[in-house]
Protein backbone atom coordinates (compact mmCIF):
# COMPACT_ATOMS: atom_id res chain seq x y z
CA UNK A 1 0.00 0.00 0.00
CA UNK A 2 2.83 2.40 0.87
CA UNK A 3 4.48 1.91 -2.53
CA UNK A 4 1.14 2.42 -4.32
CA UNK A 5 0.56 5.60 -2.35
CA UNK A 6 4.03 6.82 -3.24
CA UNK A 7 3.42 6.07 -6.91
CA UNK A 8 0.05 7.83 -6.82
CA UNK A 9 1.60 10.89 -5.21
CA UNK A 10 4.42 10.88 -7.73
CA UNK A 11 2.02 10.67 -10.67
CA UNK A 12 0.07 13.57 -9.20
CA UNK A 13 3.35 15.50 -9.05
CA UNK A 14 3.94 14.76 -12.75
CA UNK A 15 0.38 15.84 -13.62
CA UNK A 16 0.88 19.19 -11.87
CA UNK A 17 4.27 19.49 -13.52
CA UNK A 18 2.84 19.21 -17.02
CA UNK A 19 -0.45 21.06 -16.52
CA UNK A 20 0.60 23.82 -14.13
CA UNK A 21 4.34 24.34 -14.49
CA UNK A 22 4.96 23.96 -18.23
CA UNK A 23 2.68 26.94 -19.07
CA UNK A 24 4.58 29.04 -16.50
CA UNK A 25 7.87 28.06 -18.13
CA UNK A 26 6.54 29.06 -21.54
CA UNK A 27 5.40 32.41 -20.14
CA UNK A 28 8.84 33.15 -18.71
CA UNK A 29 10.62 32.07 -21.88
CA UNK A 30 8.33 34.30 -23.91
CA UNK A 31 9.39 37.26 -21.76
CA UNK A 32 13.09 36.50 -22.21
CA UNK A 33 12.60 35.92 -25.94
CA UNK A 34 11.25 39.45 -26.18
CA UNK A 35 14.17 40.83 -24.15
CA UNK A 36 16.73 38.98 -26.29
CA UNK A 37 15.44 40.56 -29.48
CA UNK A 38 16.98 43.89 -28.41
CA UNK A 39 20.57 42.60 -28.61
CA UNK A 40 22.96 43.18 -31.50
CA UNK A 41 22.32 40.65 -34.30
CA UNK A 42 24.77 37.85 -33.43
CA UNK A 43 24.04 37.98 -29.70
CA UNK A 44 20.31 38.00 -30.46
CA UNK A 45 20.75 34.96 -32.70
CA UNK A 46 22.52 33.02 -29.95
CA UNK A 47 20.10 34.10 -27.23
CA UNK A 48 17.03 33.20 -29.28
CA UNK A 49 18.58 29.90 -30.39
CA UNK A 50 19.30 28.91 -26.80
CA UNK A 51 15.66 29.55 -25.86
CA UNK A 52 14.30 27.76 -28.92
CA UNK A 53 16.58 24.71 -28.87
CA UNK A 54 17.05 24.19 -25.12
CA UNK A 55 13.54 24.83 -23.83
CA UNK A 56 13.45 21.33 -22.34
CA UNK A 57 16.28 22.29 -19.95
CA UNK A 58 13.99 24.89 -18.36
CA UNK A 59 11.06 22.49 -18.42
CA UNK A 60 13.02 19.79 -16.62
CA UNK A 61 14.56 22.12 -14.05
CA UNK A 62 11.16 23.59 -13.25
CA UNK A 63 10.19 20.38 -11.43
CA UNK A 64 11.81 22.03 -8.40
CA UNK A 65 9.07 24.65 -8.38
CA UNK A 66 6.84 21.87 -7.01
CA UNK A 67 9.09 21.10 -4.05
CA UNK A 68 7.00 21.36 -0.85
CA UNK A 69 6.92 24.89 0.56
CA UNK A 70 8.10 26.58 -2.66
CA UNK A 71 6.15 29.41 -4.30
CA UNK A 72 5.72 27.77 -7.69
CA UNK A 73 5.29 30.85 -9.87
CA UNK A 74 8.19 32.77 -8.36
CA UNK A 75 10.44 29.73 -8.39
CA UNK A 76 9.77 29.10 -12.08
CA UNK A 77 11.03 32.64 -12.67
CA UNK A 78 14.27 31.77 -10.86
CA UNK A 79 14.74 28.43 -12.62
CA UNK A 80 14.09 29.80 -16.09
CA UNK A 81 16.37 32.81 -15.59
CA UNK A 82 19.28 30.75 -14.19
CA UNK A 83 18.95 27.99 -16.78
CA UNK A 84 18.67 30.55 -19.57
CA UNK A 85 21.93 32.14 -18.42
CA UNK A 86 23.52 28.69 -18.60
CA UNK A 87 22.16 27.91 -22.06
CA UNK A 88 22.93 31.36 -23.49
CA UNK A 89 26.52 31.30 -22.27
CA UNK A 90 26.93 27.79 -23.67
CA UNK A 91 25.96 29.14 -27.09
CA UNK A 92 28.30 32.12 -26.79
CA UNK A 93 31.20 29.79 -26.00
CA UNK A 94 30.31 27.08 -28.50
CA UNK A 95 28.70 28.66 -31.55
CA UNK A 96 30.04 32.19 -32.04
CA UNK A 97 33.54 31.32 -33.24
CA UNK A 98 35.26 32.43 -30.01
CA UNK A 99 37.71 30.24 -28.03
CA UNK A 100 39.22 32.66 -25.53
CA UNK A 101 39.64 31.51 -21.94
CA UNK A 102 39.58 35.01 -20.45
CA UNK A 103 36.38 35.81 -22.34
CA UNK A 104 34.72 32.59 -21.16
CA UNK A 105 35.79 33.18 -17.56
CA UNK A 106 34.38 36.71 -17.54
CA UNK A 107 31.12 35.62 -19.15
CA UNK A 108 30.60 32.91 -16.55
CA UNK A 109 30.82 35.33 -13.68
CA UNK A 110 27.15 35.74 -14.52
CA UNK A 111 26.45 32.24 -13.13
CA UNK A 112 27.95 32.92 -9.72
CA UNK A 113 26.66 36.50 -9.64
CA UNK A 114 23.14 35.22 -10.30
CA UNK A 115 23.31 33.23 -7.04
CA UNK A 116 24.73 36.10 -4.99
CA UNK A 117 21.89 38.50 -4.16
CA UNK A 118 24.35 40.85 -2.42
CA UNK A 119 26.66 41.22 -5.41
CA UNK A 120 27.13 44.09 -7.83
CA UNK A 121 26.64 44.00 -11.63
CA UNK A 122 29.75 43.40 -13.72
CA UNK A 123 30.75 43.72 -17.36
CA UNK A 124 30.35 40.12 -18.48
CA UNK A 125 31.40 40.93 -22.06
CA UNK A 126 34.65 42.65 -21.04
CA UNK A 127 36.86 40.24 -23.03
CA UNK A 128 34.25 39.05 -25.51
CA UNK A 129 34.29 40.50 -29.03
CA UNK A 130 30.52 41.16 -29.02
CA UNK A 131 29.21 43.56 -26.39
CA UNK A 132 25.73 45.01 -26.85
CA UNK A 133 23.03 42.61 -25.71
CA UNK A 134 20.61 45.38 -24.78
CA UNK A 135 20.94 44.53 -21.09
CA UNK A 136 19.75 40.94 -21.62
CA UNK A 137 22.34 39.06 -19.54
CA UNK A 138 22.33 41.65 -16.74
CA UNK A 139 18.53 41.38 -16.57
CA UNK A 140 18.72 37.60 -16.27
CA UNK A 141 21.23 37.93 -13.42
CA UNK A 142 19.06 40.54 -11.70
CA UNK A 143 15.98 38.29 -11.90
CA UNK A 144 17.87 35.46 -10.18
CA UNK A 145 19.14 37.81 -7.49
CA UNK A 146 15.65 39.12 -6.81
CA UNK A 147 14.27 35.61 -6.36
CA UNK A 148 17.11 34.24 -4.22
CA UNK A 149 16.83 37.32 -1.97
CA UNK A 150 13.21 36.29 -1.23
CA UNK A 151 14.20 32.83 0.05
CA UNK A 152 14.21 32.90 3.87
CA UNK A 153 17.03 30.36 4.38
CA UNK A 154 19.14 31.29 1.37
CA UNK A 155 22.05 32.36 3.55
CA UNK A 156 22.35 28.76 4.73
CA UNK A 157 22.67 27.28 1.23
CA UNK A 158 24.44 30.16 -0.51
CA UNK A 159 28.03 28.87 0.01
CA UNK A 160 27.14 25.46 -1.44
CA UNK A 161 25.17 26.98 -4.32
CA UNK A 162 28.09 29.26 -5.19
CA UNK A 163 30.48 26.31 -5.03
CA UNK A 164 28.37 24.33 -7.51
CA UNK A 165 28.02 27.39 -9.76
CA UNK A 166 31.78 27.89 -9.62
CA UNK A 167 32.49 24.29 -10.58
CA UNK A 168 29.93 24.53 -13.36
CA UNK A 169 31.60 27.68 -14.68
CA UNK A 170 35.08 26.13 -14.60
CA UNK A 171 33.85 23.17 -16.64
CA UNK A 172 32.30 25.44 -19.26
CA UNK A 173 35.46 27.56 -19.49
CA UNK A 174 37.70 24.57 -20.19
CA UNK A 175 35.41 22.36 -22.26
CA UNK A 176 34.92 25.06 -24.91
CA UNK A 177 38.61 25.72 -25.49
CA UNK A 178 40.46 24.62 -28.59
CA UNK A 179 40.60 20.78 -28.76
CA UNK A 180 44.40 20.97 -28.79
CA UNK A 181 44.48 22.28 -25.21
CA UNK A 182 41.11 21.53 -23.60
CA UNK A 183 41.83 17.98 -22.39
CA UNK A 184 45.07 18.92 -20.65
CA UNK A 185 43.37 21.93 -19.05
CA UNK A 186 40.48 19.79 -17.85
CA UNK A 187 42.77 17.09 -16.47
CA UNK A 188 44.72 19.63 -14.44
CA UNK A 189 41.50 21.22 -13.17
CA UNK A 190 39.76 17.95 -12.31
CA UNK A 191 42.72 16.48 -10.49
CA UNK A 192 42.65 19.38 -8.04
CA UNK A 193 39.16 18.32 -6.92
CA UNK A 194 38.95 14.57 -7.44
CA UNK A 195 40.26 13.41 -4.06
CA UNK A 196 37.13 14.78 -2.40
CA UNK A 197 34.90 12.47 -4.45
CA UNK A 198 36.02 8.84 -4.13
CA UNK A 199 34.36 6.34 -6.41
CA UNK A 200 34.14 8.55 -9.49
CA UNK A 201 36.53 9.05 -12.37
CA UNK A 202 37.85 12.45 -13.40
CA UNK A 203 35.48 12.55 -16.37
CA UNK A 204 32.51 11.55 -14.23
CA UNK A 205 33.39 14.35 -11.81
CA UNK A 206 33.57 16.76 -14.74
CA UNK A 207 30.17 15.56 -15.95
CA UNK A 208 28.62 16.14 -12.52
CA UNK A 209 29.85 19.74 -12.49
CA UNK A 210 27.87 20.35 -15.68
CA UNK A 211 24.48 19.97 -14.00
CA UNK A 212 22.40 22.87 -12.67
CA UNK A 213 20.08 20.55 -10.69
CA UNK A 214 22.03 20.85 -7.43
CA UNK A 215 21.75 24.65 -7.56
CA UNK A 216 18.00 24.40 -8.15
CA UNK A 217 17.54 21.96 -5.27
CA UNK A 218 19.50 24.10 -2.82
CA UNK A 219 17.38 27.12 -3.73
CA UNK A 220 14.22 25.06 -3.23
CA UNK A 221 15.43 24.01 0.23
CA UNK A 222 16.00 27.66 1.09
CA UNK A 223 12.26 28.34 0.84
CA UNK A 224 11.95 26.62 4.23
CA UNK A 225 12.70 29.10 7.05
CA UNK A 226 13.39 26.15 9.39
CA UNK A 227 16.00 24.54 7.14
CA UNK A 228 18.91 22.95 9.03
CA UNK A 229 22.55 22.73 8.06
CA UNK A 230 22.35 18.93 8.28
CA UNK A 231 19.53 18.82 5.73
CA UNK A 232 21.45 21.07 3.37
CA UNK A 233 24.59 18.94 3.71
CA UNK A 234 22.70 15.69 3.06
CA UNK A 235 21.15 17.21 -0.04
CA UNK A 236 24.55 18.31 -1.34
CA UNK A 237 25.88 14.78 -0.84
CA UNK A 238 22.95 13.32 -2.78
CA UNK A 239 23.19 15.72 -5.67
CA UNK A 240 26.92 16.02 -6.06
CA UNK A 241 28.25 13.90 -7.58
CA UNK A 242 25.46 11.31 -7.85
CA UNK A 243 22.24 12.95 -9.10
CA UNK A 244 24.12 15.65 -10.99
CA UNK A 245 26.44 13.04 -12.48
CA UNK A 246 23.54 10.82 -13.57
CA UNK A 247 21.89 13.85 -15.19
CA UNK A 248 24.82 14.87 -17.35
CA UNK A 249 26.06 11.36 -18.15
CA UNK A 250 22.60 10.61 -19.56
CA UNK A 251 22.74 13.87 -21.50
CA UNK A 252 26.11 12.97 -23.00
CA UNK A 253 24.99 9.40 -23.65
CA UNK A 254 22.15 10.49 -25.96
CA UNK A 255 24.55 12.86 -27.79
CA UNK A 256 27.35 10.31 -28.14
CA UNK A 257 27.01 9.62 -31.87
CA UNK A 258 26.32 13.27 -32.72
CA UNK A 259 29.34 14.50 -30.75
CA UNK A 260 31.56 11.87 -32.37
CA UNK A 261 30.57 13.14 -35.82
CA UNK A 262 31.31 16.76 -34.91
CA UNK A 263 34.45 16.13 -32.86
CA UNK A 264 32.83 17.53 -29.71
CA UNK A 265 33.93 16.60 -26.21
CA UNK A 266 31.76 13.83 -24.73
CA UNK A 267 32.44 12.35 -21.30
CA UNK A 268 30.62 9.08 -22.03
CA UNK A 269 33.07 8.49 -24.89
CA UNK A 270 35.75 7.82 -22.23
CA UNK A 271 34.01 4.55 -21.33
CA UNK A 272 35.58 1.59 -23.11
CA UNK A 273 32.43 -0.30 -24.09
CA UNK A 274 28.62 -0.23 -24.02
CA UNK A 275 28.76 -2.62 -21.06
CA UNK A 276 30.87 -0.12 -19.13
CA UNK A 277 28.39 2.66 -19.97
CA UNK A 278 25.58 0.56 -18.52
CA UNK A 279 27.61 -0.44 -15.45
CA UNK A 280 28.72 3.08 -14.56
CA UNK A 281 25.35 4.74 -15.20
CA UNK A 282 23.74 2.01 -13.08
CA UNK A 283 26.12 2.83 -10.23
CA UNK A 284 25.20 6.50 -10.45
CA UNK A 285 21.49 5.62 -10.55
CA UNK A 286 21.75 3.34 -7.51
CA UNK A 287 23.78 5.86 -5.51
CA UNK A 288 21.33 8.62 -6.45
CA UNK A 289 18.39 6.55 -5.18
CA UNK A 290 20.20 5.52 -2.01
CA UNK A 291 21.01 9.12 -1.14
CA UNK A 292 17.51 10.28 -2.12
CA UNK A 293 16.06 7.94 0.48
CA UNK A 294 17.93 9.79 3.24
CA UNK A 295 16.46 13.21 2.43
CA UNK A 296 13.53 15.04 4.03
CA UNK A 297 11.36 14.58 0.93
CA UNK A 298 12.53 11.20 -0.38
CA UNK A 299 9.53 10.71 -2.67
CA UNK A 300 10.18 13.95 -4.51
CA UNK A 301 13.86 13.24 -5.10
CA UNK A 302 13.22 9.61 -6.06
CA UNK A 303 10.78 10.85 -8.69
CA UNK A 304 13.45 13.24 -9.98
CA UNK A 305 15.95 10.38 -10.29
CA UNK A 306 13.52 8.11 -12.15
CA UNK A 307 12.39 11.10 -14.19
CA UNK A 308 15.94 11.71 -15.43
CA UNK A 309 16.05 8.20 -16.86
CA UNK A 310 12.58 8.59 -18.33
CA UNK A 311 13.23 11.95 -19.97
CA UNK A 312 16.60 11.16 -21.52
CA UNK A 313 15.88 7.57 -22.50
CA UNK A 314 12.69 8.66 -24.29
CA UNK A 315 14.71 10.92 -26.59
CA UNK A 316 14.43 9.77 -30.25
CA UNK A 317 18.25 9.64 -30.45
CA UNK A 318 18.16 6.52 -28.25
CA UNK A 319 16.58 4.53 -31.10
CA UNK A 320 19.99 3.99 -32.78
CA UNK A 321 21.26 0.39 -32.27
CA UNK A 322 23.97 1.07 -29.66
CA UNK A 323 21.90 3.61 -27.75
CA UNK A 324 18.86 1.32 -27.86
CA UNK A 325 20.86 -1.52 -26.31
CA UNK A 326 22.11 0.67 -23.48
CA UNK A 327 18.62 2.11 -22.94
CA UNK A 328 17.05 -1.35 -22.67
CA UNK A 329 19.61 -2.45 -20.08
CA UNK A 330 19.13 0.67 -17.96
CA UNK A 331 15.33 0.45 -18.02
CA UNK A 332 15.45 -3.26 -17.16
CA UNK A 333 17.52 -2.40 -14.09
CA UNK A 334 15.39 0.61 -13.10
CA UNK A 335 12.14 -1.33 -13.10
CA UNK A 336 8.43 -0.64 -13.48
CA UNK A 337 8.15 2.91 -12.17
CA UNK A 338 10.93 4.21 -14.41
CA UNK A 339 9.27 2.45 -17.36
CA UNK A 340 5.96 4.08 -16.51
CA UNK A 341 7.55 7.53 -16.51
CA UNK A 342 9.47 6.62 -19.67
CA UNK A 343 6.24 5.79 -21.49
CA UNK A 344 4.69 9.02 -20.22
CA UNK A 345 7.65 11.02 -21.56
CA UNK A 346 7.32 9.29 -24.94
CA UNK A 347 3.66 10.33 -25.04
CA UNK A 348 4.54 13.94 -24.16
CA UNK A 349 7.18 13.97 -26.92
CA UNK A 350 4.67 12.67 -29.49
CA UNK A 351 2.28 15.46 -28.49
CA UNK A 352 5.03 18.10 -28.78
CA UNK A 353 4.74 19.02 -25.08
CA UNK A 354 8.27 17.88 -24.20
Amino acid sequence: MASLLTTANSLNLIRRFVNQVFPLVDRELSYWRHRAAGAEPELAVQALASIRDKRFHCQGGAIYSLYPGVNTSRFVRLIVALQTISDYLDNLCDRAGVADEAAFRQLHLAMTDALDPDGEPRDYYLHYPLKDDGGYLAALVAACREETARLPAYGLVKPAALKLAGLYSELQIYKHLDPAVREAKMLAWGERHLAAYPGVTLWEFAAATGSTLGMFMLCALAANPDLTAAEAEATCAAYFPWICGLHILLDYYIDLAEDHCHGDLNFVAYYRSPDEIVARLTIFWRQALEHAGRLTQPGFTTTVVHGLLAMYLSDPKTQAPLEKRVKAALLDTAGGYARLLHNLCRLLRRQGIL
